[in-house]
């Protein structure tokens, strides 16, 4: 049985690159790219099942451009990883906007020409983008110390509360601007958002990629066997996936229930602020309480939205589900990134992040696929049910790591 600690920390093996000032820099031109690529997601949650439904040949197909988001979100993780670890963080973060700024121009073309497979292509490049945005959280961390880790984490997904205002409210202001296309005009913002990210993402200085030569690495599967990995990956993907599953469901739910679709954009906003808000203070949670309480008070609040969700249908109980998946996903997944930095040494970082987003974001594709028909097929009582199962798992796997540490001390 592998021993965490030891695996962990090496003082000879490890690099004394520790620079707080420089990741301080650093965390905040992040959450500011962050904010941007957040914005041009949300903008894909918001309005891809809405066209689906128009575009799509089968209504329960309506879903299926935000599940191709996530496909393309797991698919981008290890092209993202090698970019960074051959050529650098810039490079795969340049990389990631400039698919942003294809996402935007593709949808809008699909939406004038009403063809529902180029929108399903727009947003493929809007998860490529997003898997590149995902690193962002570890990048911040690269050269902080162990104590300013999950702050630098926690600082740079603060950004998202802006996404939460610019995307929705880019929805509602430009929607009807190209008449008869809706949202046509929303997709050609939503480029040149991503086009703007670039201008802030070429200011961060980023360590220089590591050799894996050039210190001692071990193989990706011993990683992966550590407890603590196991248990990061699973939290991250109850966390990720839960709250991509209600957040892909619920627009179209909405409209299914008869509310405007003005509702659903603030529904969507009141979510994603809800994401990022806690993020000014969770990385000193973390710091304080240990990642593993801060995943498991996650864990109950994502509960808390499923039972909101099984209460009615109005517009308050949609708002306060999505309120309250969004800060429970906040808890969860920062827990977990946190947890995955205590895993690996700075030469295994690309690596090791990179398979542990790849593993996240791949196993979302199955609930992001499901989602649509589920709710389409069982209704939105059955989009929330499934919650309950996934968290327990979640659940399960943090005291597992608990258990085994203090065997371990013994």
């Amino acid at each position: 049985m592998l021993v965490v600690s030891s695996t962990v920390s090496s003082p000879v093996s490890e690099p004394s690159s520790f620079d707080d000032r420089l990741a301080r820099r650093n965390a905040v031109l992040l959450a500011t790219a962050t904010a941007l690529a957040g914005a041009n997601a949300t903008v894909i949650f918001a309005t891809a099942a809405i066209v689906g439904s128009v575009l799509a040949p089968d209504k329960g197909l309506a879903t299926l451009p935000i599940s191709i988001f996530v496909v393309g979100m797991a698919a981008g993780t290890l092209p993202v990883g090698w970019i960074a670890k051959k050529f650098g963080r810039r490079a795969a973060f340049l990389t990631g906007a400039l698919a942003g700024i294809i996402t935007g121009l593709l949808a809008c073309f699909a939406v004038v020409h009403g063809q529902f497979s180029l929108l399903c292509l727009a947003t493929f490049f809007g998860g490529f983008y997003q898997a590149a945005a995902q690193s962002y959280r570890f990048a911040a961390a690269d050269s902080a110390s162990a104590a300013f880790k999950p702050k630098a984490i926690s600082w740079v997904l603060a950004g998202g509360i802006f996404a939460g205002v610019i995307g929705p409210q880019l929805v509602t202001h430009t929607m009807e601007l190209w008449q008869p296309y809706l949202f046509a005009a929303t997709y050609l913002f939503q480029a040149a958002i991503a086009a703007l990210s670039i201008f802030v993402l070429v200011l961060v200085k980023a360590p220089p990629p590591l050799a894996a030569d050039a210190l001692e690495t071990r193989p990706l599967g011993e990683i992966a066997r550590q407890p603590k990995f196991i248990a990061a990956v699973i939290c991250g993907i109850v966390s990720y996936g839960l709250m991509n599953f209600i957040m892909t469901s619920a627009p179209l739910a909405m409209k299914l229930c008869g509310h405007a679709v003005t509702d659903s954009n603030l529904a969507v906003e009141f979510h994603v602020i809800a994401m990022y808000a806690p993020s000014f203070f969770t990385g000193a949670l973390i710091a304080r309480f240990g990642a593993v309480k801060i995943i498991l008070a996650g864990m109950a609040l994502i509960v808390a939205a499923a039972i909101a969700g099984h209460l009615g249908t109005t517009v308050s109980h949609f708002w306060a589900g999505m309120i309250l998946v969004g800060l429970g996903w906040n808890f969860g997944f920062i827990g977990a990134s946190a947890l995955v930095t205590e895993t690996h040494r700075a030469s295994e970082r690309t690596k090791v992040q990179s398979f542990n987003d790849f593993l996240v974001f791949g196993t979302m594709v199955v609930g992001s696929f499901s989602s649509g028909r589920i709710l389409v097929d069982f209704g939105w009582d059955m989009v929330n049910m499934i919650v309950f199962p996934l968290v327990f798992i979640g659940i399960v796997a943090l005291f597992s790591v608990k258990r085994f540490e203090t065997r371990r001390m013994a």
